[in-house]
């Protein structure tokens, strides 16, 4: 499958969009989850893992770059995109999926995980429960150390709260939005993003994701994501966006946490959702980790 890109998208973005991709799904715990593929079967792999109330497409732009030289995979996550629901939403489970979805997608060896946000959370308990499954985790702008903005915005009911019923695509458009909200976005993106966001329903649009997912959070993911940071063992960089919601402050915390061992790179200019801003700067930090972990070796606690 080929996605076409907005009007006035540059000539990078287009060559992403043009890169051939298949829609796959697994069976993890009698739910059908769905991934994006693409690179031929039999490379080593990568897994991209997308933030609370996202889909895999907010990583399209970005994987599609890495198909010549990996087997890429992209995953919705229970209750997110095109991904079954489920009554009640567990780490366990989403880190179930993540390991599902890299067995199941022609990978061969163990993949590099890369995760944003909540994602970035699923990804660090992916890594403690599964340590011989993967290779190493990248995590762009998740704040361990702090509750997740998509927990917060649940209870004072300021964005996922209520779901709506759009009567037309262009009025769902136009009210897309992310969380938190950021300064600068680049509008042929969003409009990629905000287009595979959207389920048509008999009366209309709505948007994709499950909102009883952050319900089940009441305690906020950090409380969830905290413990496993200690228990990594796999390679583990942080990528600090520098107008997103890891601070310096944040970012010296996990890197103590983590023993003093692992990178923590800030993005610059790049908001919390830096796949919507800065793109390429986030492309370049993920190829730059990637051709270090191919030549060097990790420093250990």
């Amino acid at each position: 499958m080929v996605i076409e890109p907005a009007d006035g998208a540059p000539e990078w973005f287009r060559r992403a969009l043009a890169v051939p991709f298949t829609d796959e799904q697994v069976e993890v715990d009698g739910r059908r989850v769905h991934y994006l593929a693409w690179g031929a079967p039999g490379g080593r792999g990568l897994v991209f893992v997308h933030g609370g109330g996202a889909n895999a497409h907010w990583w399209t732009h970005v994987a599609a770059h890495f198909a010549a030289d990996f087997r890429v995979l992209a995953v919705d996550l229970s209750g997110h995109g095109d991904s079954e629901h489920r009554d009640a939403y567990r780490f366990e489970d989403w880190t179930d999926e993540v390991i599902a979805v890299a067995e199941a997608g022609g990978i061969v060896g163990r993949p590099v995980v890369v995760g944003h946000s909540m994602g970035g959370f699923v990804t660090i308990a992916t890594a403690a429960l599964h340590p011989d499954r993967l290779t190493g985790v990248i995590i762009c702008d998740s704040p361990v150390t702090e509750p997740d903005p998509e927990i917060g915005e649940y209870h004072v009911r300021d964005a996922f709260g209520r779901e709506r019923t759009y009567a037309t695509e262009a009025e769902a458009l136009a009210r897309f939005r992310t969380v938190p909200p950021q300064d600068h976005y680049l509008p042929y993106v969003m409009d990629h993003v905000a287009r595979r966001s959207l389920r048509p329903v008999d009366d209309g649009f709505r948007w994709k994701f499950d909102r009883t997912i952050f319900a089940q959070f009441t305690g906020g993911v950090r409380a969830v994501a905290l413990p496993y940071l200690t228990q990594l063992t796999c390679r583990f960089a942080l990528l600090r966006s520098e107008r997103g919601i890891v601070t310096r402050e944040i970012g010296e915390a996990m890197y103590e946490r983590l023993g003093r061992v692992a990178p923590v790179v800030e993005l610059p200019e790049a908001g919390h959702h830096a796949m919507l801003d800065q793109p390429l700067i986030l492309l370049t930090a993920i190829r730059t980790l990637l051709a270090d972990w191919d030549h060097s070796d990790p420093h250990r606690r």
